[in-house]
């Protein structure tokens, strides 16, 4: 090895074991498998945008019975750190 020479990179010949055969998109790019059908996937947006987009896709979702579960879901924690702190829920009532 010489003084003044800089060392040169060693090259590899690395494929990875299930990439698609056809050359198709990136290889090394990692990507969940329902990215596509969602918008709250997409790059770096501000609050707003990302609150719109949630709420969209909470609106456009075919499948009713998971947003019930989620608002129950949420009820129920809410309801439980309420008694927690122990909030007197009576003054919402007369």
């Amino acid at each position: 090895m010489g003084i003044l020479k800089l060392r040169k990179n060693k090259k590899f010949s690395y494929k990875p074991r299930y990439y698609n055969d056809k050359g198709e998109g990136n290889p090394f790019e990692i990507k969940h498998k329902f990215d596509e059908y969602r918008k709250t996937v997409s790059g770096n947006t501000g609050l707003k945008t990302k609150f719109n987009n949630a709420l969209d896709d909470l609106k456009n979702n075919p499948n009713s019975a998971v947003n019930r579960r989620v608002l129950i879901i949420i009820t129920v924690l809410v309801l439980l750190f309420l008694f927690i702190i122990d909030f007197d829920l009576s003054i919402f009532f007369s």
